[in-house]
């Protein structure tokens, strides 16, 4: 009988892998924090009709990739294909919106079905951040100040580029939209069918296309910018104000536009060219009208989104050493020795917290258990058998440092040795 395998597109991330996950993770969460961000965790699983109303139906999320079944009530469930829709159905259903600023961010799996490949997985971790209450340009601006010093702090900072676009406000849009549709109806003959089937439903994605045989048409398309009003273009020149001021550098890419019809004004990515086709690591913008669309009150909102591990990938790139080794190995022969190495590896826990201490606890000669202590990473191993149980000792090896050698402490010494090295 053939063994079962993880599913196309889900895939598992091994202990050689998870340091790696868990230093990025570490400096996104000291990086949010000193920033006042609060962590919110959402449920995996929402009403369908959640992300029908957020994303749209006419969009490839909901028309293609979602894995939504019906459950043993008949009600139709999706697992979450993105963290935005959820984040602002708990702020509306705890209240959190009536006359309050907040800073969120969550982080988990999300869940899409579309082709797998390096970068990109059916099953994916994502970093959300979500702002609530605040109007103004200077939120925009921290958001793209907080991804500049996560991309600093993580040592990437040169490998990736901010783009930037407005969307102005949605009545703005709607008749930039419309001369966007009267432009393509002049050239229908060079539209692919995605396009063709996106020209009377969400033709700003047109402009996203990656086909390089509409690269002229799209080209010569009109441009959003031309048709904003003057809070739009101001509320958009402020951000880059405070950007150039703060030596932050960006590029404005006029055919920025995000797939998803809740935008409105300041949209971003952050690209690399390090990754191939999967270029876009961060990307974020604000989505003031979601909010009275899922039956809210009008409300100011601007997020985020980071794929994790399309990050990883990245910070892959600069070949870091990071290890989850250990600090200190016991090992124990003979049966007083694993009784009294088992209070004494308690004991260094409960006196030095920091302290990684692994037991070997599958025997075998002191040989044999040598080769697992060097294996695992360790700094030091401490040897424990019969004599040194009857002398109250223990033997100290370092695995690392040929200076330091190997000597015998007694037992009430070592953990004021391990203490101080």
């Amino acid at each position: 009988m053939a063994n079962i395998q993880a599913i196309r597109g889900m895939h598992d991330i091994l202990p050689e892998q998870t340091p790696l996950w868990q230093y990025a993770e570490k400096i996104i969460r000291e990086v949010l924090n000193s920033y006042g961000y609060s962590e919110i965790r959402l449920p995996a699983v929402e009403k369908t009709e959640l992300f029908k109303r957020s994303i749209g139906e006419v969009t490839d999320i909901v028309e293609k990739e979602m894995y939504t079944f019906d459950d043993r009530n008949g009600d139709s469930l999706t697992l979450r294909p993105e963290g935005t829709a959820g984040c602002l159905r708990a702020c509306l259903e705890h209240g959190l919106l009536h006359n309050q600023v907040h800073r969120l961010w969550y982080y988990g799996a999300m869940y899409r079905h579309e082709r797998p490949q390096k970068g990109r997985y059916r099953q994916f971790y994502q970093l959300g951040v979500e702002t609530y209450g605040m109007a103004g340009a200077d939120i925009d601006a921290e958001l793209l100040l907080l991804t500049d010093r996560l991309w600093k702090r993580l040592g990437i900072r040169d490998k990736v580029r901010l783009q930037l676009n407005s969307l102005g406000t949605i009545a703005e849009r709607l008749v930039y939209r419309d001369a966007l549709v009267a432009y393509f109806e002049q050239h229908l003959d060079t539209l692919d069918e995605d396009s063709l089937r996106r020209l009377n439903t969400n033709p700003l994605r047109i402009l996203d296309t990656k086909n390089p045989a509409m690269a002229d048409v799209v080209k010569n398309a009109p441009e959003l910018m031309a048709y904003l009003g003057n809070d739009s273009k101001q509320h958009f020149q402020t951000i880059l104000d405070t950007l150039t001021g703060l030596g932050v550098n960006y590029e404005i890419n006029t055919r920025l536009v995000r797939g998803l019809d809740y935008y409105s004004k300041t949209v971003f990515e952050w690209v690399t060219d390090e990754l191939g086709s999967q270029g876009t690591i961060c990307a974020g913008g604000r989505y003031d009208g979601l909010i009275e669309q899922l039956g809210g009150k009008a409300n100011s909102a601007i997020g985020f989104a980071m794929g994790m591990e399309r990050l990883l990938l990245l910070l892959e790139t600069l070949d870091l050493k990071i290890e989850n080794t250990v600090d200190v190995y016991l090992i124990r022969v003979g049966q007083q020795a694993e009784k009294v190495g088992l209070r004494l590896a308690e004991q260094l826990r409960t006196d030095i917290p920091t302290l990684r201490v692994q037991v070997d606890c599958a025997g075998g000669s002191i040989k044999s258990q040598f080769k697992k202590a060097d294996k695992s990473g360790a700094k030091f191993a401490l040897i424990l058998g019969e004599d040194e149980v009857l002398r109250g000792d223990v033997g100290l090896k370092s695995l690392r440092d040929e200076q330091l050698g190997q000597q015998t402490l007694a037992l009430t010494d070592v953990i004021g040795f391990l203490k101080k090295i």
